[in-house]
């Protein structure tokens, strides 16, 4: 049976380029960069631009993705950069997310669960963490729906500072805050954003 989400979004990413460039999220980068390399897991990457970035600073990454044809993408890419990138197909929300598995956990633009659904995402984002692990998030928040440069198109898939806090108050909260800046991401997120980050440590 055919799956609309994963048809439609296999086929925006079956162009030649990137959908979303090939470099890392500059807040995933900003705030991975200062993190010893362990073991990485990349929720919904896509075309690996950023589980690709994080091997290449000597995490082991798998990064999880639905899309075939984005997989593809991101192991062209890995292979270009001359990195080794675990990759597997699953659906974010049904993944089982292994308890303590991973030193960081990245979730990058991936806003178009529904409510339940993210929230089955989050609990499992959460648990997969090890104990002393970072969590870094980025999204967008309903501000966006203004400029509409990326992102989902309904306000209930957009974050807020008092979501995020709600979802993963059970971890040290280390940064939180909502920005406006010029994103220059590929085609897929181009533009003035209205944009929010977490970063979060799960104690010991």
């Amino acid at each position: 049976m055919s799956n609309p989400d994963l048809d439609r979004w296999n086929a925006r990413f079956d162009v030649p380029d990137h959908v979303f460039g090939e470099a890392p999220n500059s807040f995933l980068a900003r705030h991975a960069a200062g993190l010893s390399p362990g073991r990485a897991l990349c929720v919904a990457d896509g075309e690996g631009r950023n589980g690709v970035w994080l091997a290449q600073q000597g995490w082991d990454v798998l990064s999880l993705d639905f899309s075939a044809v984005a997989q593809q993408k991101a192991a062209a890419l890995a292979a270009r950069r001359g990195v080794a990138l675990t990759l597997e197909q699953g659906d974010v929300h049904g993944w089982p997310y292994p308890a303590a598995a991973f030193d960081l956990v990245a979730d990058i633009f991936s806003q178009f669960s529904p409510p339940a659904e993210r929230a089955r995402k989050w609990a499992g984002l959460r648990r997969t963490l090890r104990p002393g692990g970072h969590l870094i998030v980025e999204g967008y928040t309903p501000r966006q729906l203004v400029h509409r440069t990326g992102g989902p198109s309904a306000a209930e898939n957009l974050y807020t500072e008092p979501m995020l806090r709600d979802a993963f108050g059970g971890l040290e909260i280390l940064v939180l805050h909502e920005r406006e800046e010029v994103l220059d991401e590929g085609a897929g997120h181009s533009g003035m954003s209205a944009l929010i980050g977490l970063v979060a440590r799960k104690p010991d």
